[in-house]
């Protein structure tokens, strides 16, 4: 490649990526292949270009970071590398399709590297689908799941729940709903399916809910105003309460005297007399 040169480079003189997509390195897969790079030596060239920083390594990885990592646990002090020039503008493309061609990027820390690609190059979605190569739908649906309250994000990133599980979870406007729900899925090991049946039974409920909440909150309404009507007629407190299968209506007397005039004002005719 015009302007490339292979050479062995000291592991010290090289420092990470700071744009690279990819935050969580499996320990056991990065100590299986330490051994192999302790037995075999490394196959695959790590990709770097000079850095940029005014001190420190002489080096920034392009491509390779688990092979870098790995080298220095199996405690070599080479390794070998392609040195090339690269822009800023293709430091953090190289980064990210470098990992989603190995499929090393969780969920979320591929919406992440979208975001952060569309961000600092200001590319839309359609340019970034073109740049790398995914689909415009198919990195629209991935960075719908930065919207996805923290721990459920914590548990896609941790392979707990699945890109499937999260997208069916979107599907609610609840953030605390989708936490409970991600807990079910984990608790009830609930697959994709089975989830976006659960999301479906779940907003097929609310609108039966908010009317019955709705029509419950009239009914109040027209009570207050029905015992307050009553209140003001017989200059006495009066209260309405409607239980689940019957309503009760209390009127409040200081004394028989104060009864009968209550009595009065609702019956102007008056009660027959005592006969005894």
């Amino acid at each position: 490649m015009p302007g490339a040169s292979f050479r062995e480079v000291d592991v010290n003189d090289i420092h990470p990526n700071r744009k690279q997509p990819r935050q969580v390195f499996d320990e056991d897969e990065l100590a299986e292949l330490a051994y192999s790079i302790g037995e075999l030596g490394v196959l695959q060239p790590v990709v770097v270009r000079p850095s940029r920083e005014a001190e420190g390594p002489a080096y920034e990885l392009v491509m390779g970071e688990r092979r870098w990592r790995a080298t220095q646990r199996a405690g070599l002090e080479r390794i070998p590398a392609i040195v090339r020039e690269t822009s800023d503008d293709d430091l953090l493309r190289d980064a990210l399709l470098e990992n989603l061609h190995r499929s090393q990027l969780n969920p979320l820390e591929e919406a992440a590297a979208y975001q952060q690609l569309m961000e600092e190059f200001g590319a839309s979605q359609e340019e970034l689908s073109r740049r790398i190569g995914r689909s415009r739908p198919q990195i629209s649906n991935t960075l719908r799941l930065l919207r996805l309250p923290a721990l459920v994000q914590r548990r896609v990133a941790a392979g707990i729940l699945s890109a499937g599980h999260a997208r069916a979870l979107l599907a609610l406007e609840d953030p605390a709903e989708m936490g409970r729900l991600a807990q079910r899925i984990v608790a009830e090991g609930l697959s994709v399916r089975a989830t976006e049946e659960a999301v479906t039974l779940s907003k097929s409920r609310k609108p039966t809910v908010r009317r019955s909440a709705q029509t419950q909150e009239r009914h109040r309404e027209r009570l207050d105003y029905i015992a307050d009507a009553f209140s003001d007629k017989l200059d006495t407190s009066v209260k309405i309460n409607l239980g689940a299968r019957k309503g009760r209506m209390t009127i409040e007397f200081a004394s028989v005297e104060d009864l009968n005039r209550i009595i009065s004002v609702l019956d102007p005719q008056g009660l027959p007399e005592n006969q005894e």
